[in-house]
């Protein structure tokens, strides 16, 4: 394979030029290079022109190869433009794929900054546009995300989805449009008015489904705008509204909660407590290099006392410390000094006393400092703080507290009533089958609940006139405020609870632009973050 059928396969933005030389300055490849052309196109008339002005050098920062920032000097033509009409007089060459007018980076470089700056913004594409060693600062890259232009737009989408966001929360929100069939935002309103959303659908004829939250204003501007569209209701706000109303209702009847069994019964406790024993399995041999080094020692002390050695003449003759003989020799075995129960513990002086400490405590006597005393007249000589860590463990299991009241709250109750039946706990469904029985008025609230939700699920939107019949037949005044909410705006909840469509590919982009604007906090105007938001891939 030549030299040029190898930059077809790897650079093919280079196959149109001569290279001339390619070296290694430092940290960057340099690749000098210049076109071969005999005439070039006039980019204001289109004329072809052969008369050639000047030569002049560009530098052009190309992706990077290996790993290395990658320059290309690139030697163009400036010709005459031929036409005398036109209004250039003279013109630079440009190399299709490789260069722009005015542009320092090339075609494929630049399309990588494009992308980076959409996903990431300014500093922190800027971090990793150095890591890809084709380092751009923040400002080239916002630089590069506003000079890009906007999709063009002549129609509306076949289904609208609506929401607002907050441009500065609590004084300015605008408006995001979606279309909900590819999920892309297609729109940015500064403003969330009736007037601004009327305006756009007017501009751009051909919505007929129109899916929005609950707002007023967004109901009158679709109705203006597009007086032949179909609005359809957001389920979950729908939902959302029915559980306050549920909440609201419980609140009311909150003392009945407080009637209802505890969630979880208390622990009963004894009058007595024994402190719990120690395990009186023995635990297994320890192993490794500690063990065997402990066990020889002790072997090889307890041997030189056998001959009569003294402490002294063991500890020159071993290299230890005297200290440390004396406690092999105290040991009547090697376990001794590696463990003595299943806690990894050496002994301790009260565990001799450990009998008379538990028969004391089982007949009542949980005195530390009591006890402390008593040890001391049986022979124990360590500290009372000694004693009543001992005793710590034990305290801590024989400890009576009261039984905490864990009576259901208004917010558990609604969690009871709004939730799919099958995904309660028994405990939680008795707790609940108490409840509607206590209290009619709940038991009414749960029915009309499990009606709405079986409307919801199954699209039987149909059915909602005949459900708010006779859900207002009852009296709930708080499910009653959320039929009046349901009759104004009847025809977008029925098709809300009939038609597939929902919001929820609004509310997820809503949710992007909260990322966008701490990703670009203090730069994040309306302009840059409409380009990010309406370009990004």
């Amino acid at each position: 394979m030549t030299v040029s059928e190898l930059l077809e396969v790897f650079l093919p933005h280079l196959a149109g030029i001569c290279i001339e030389r390619v070296s290694r300055i430092g940290k960057s490849v340099r690749i000098q290079a210049r076109t071969g052309t005999s005439q070039a196109a006039c980019p204001a008339c289109g004329g072809v022109s052969e008369r050639v002005h000047s030569r002049y050098e560009r530098r052009l920062c190309d992706a990077a190869i290996g790993g290395q920032e990658t320059l290309i000097h690139l030697l163009v033509t400036r010709f005459f433009c031929r036409n005398p009409a036109c209004c250039k007089q003279t013109f630079a060459e440009q190399v299709p794929g490789l260069t722009v007018r005015y542009g320092r980076h090339s075609t494929a470089l630049l399309q990588t900054l494009r992308a980076i700056a959409l996903a990431l913004g300014g500093r922190a594409g800027a971090r990793l546009t150095d890591r890809l060693a084709t380092t751009v600062s923040r400002m080239t890259l916002i630089r590069i995300i506003r000079a890009l232009p906007e999709p063009a737009l002549q129609a509306g989408p076949q289904v609208l989805g609506v929401d607002d966001f907050a441009l500065r929360r609590g004084h300015r929100y605008g408006t995001i449009l979606i279309d909900i069939t590819t999920r892309r935002p297609i729109d940015m309103l500064d403003e969330r008015s009736a007037d601004a959303l009327a305006a756009w659908l007017t501009d751009h004829p051909g919505v007929q489904i129109i899916c929005r939250d609950r707002a007023g204003s967004y109901a009158e501007g679709a109705a203006r705008g597009a007086p032949e569209a179909t609005q359809v209701a957001d389920r979950w706000h729908m939902w959302r509204n029915l559980s306050e109303a549920v909440e609201r209702t419980l609140a009311k009847h909150r003392t009945v909660l407080r009637d209802l069994p505890p969630l979880t019964p208390p622990t009963e406790t004894g009058e007595a407590h024994t402190p719990p024993a120690r395990p009186n399995a023995q635990p297994p041999a320890r192993t490794g290099p500690l063990a065997e080094r402990t066990r020889q020692r002790h072997a090889s002390i307890h041997h030189l006392l056998a001959q009569g050695r003294d402490l002294r003449a063991i500890a020159t003759e071993l290299g230890l410390a005297r200290n440390t003989v004396r406690r092999f020799a105290r040991a009547a075995t090697p376990e001794e000094l590696l463990v003595k129960d299943g806690t990894g513990r050496r002994p301790r002086a009260l565990d001799a006393f450990e009998p008379y400490l538990r028969q004391r405590w089982n007949e009542g006597c949980t005195n530390a400092e009591q006890l402390y005393q008593e040890l001391r007249e049986r022979g124990y000589r360590g500290a009372p703080t000694t004693v009543r860590q001992y005793l710590q463990s034990w305290r801590s299991d024989t400890i009576r507290r009261p039984p905490v009241s864990s009576a259901p709250t208004v917010r558990q109750a609604t969690g009871w009533l709004l939730r799919n039946p099958a995904t309660l706990t028994v405990d939680e469904q008795r707790h609940l089958d108490a409840l509607t029985t206590a209290c009619p008025p709940l038991a009414m609230l749960y029915d009309h609940v499990r009606a709405f939700a079986d409307m919801m699920v199954n699209r039987h939107g149909h059915h909602l006139e005949r459900w708010m019949v006779a859900a207002d037949a009852d009296d709930l005044p708080e499910l009653r405020s959320f039929i009046m909410g349901l009759r104004r705006d009847l025809d977008a909840a029925r098709a809300g609870l009939t038609l597939p469509y929902s919001s929820g590919p609004v509310e997820g982009h809503v949710n992007r632009i909260k990322m966008l604007k701490r990703q670009m906090y203090g730069r994040a105007n309306p302009d840059l973050l409409r380009k990010r938001v309406l370009l990004a891939d």
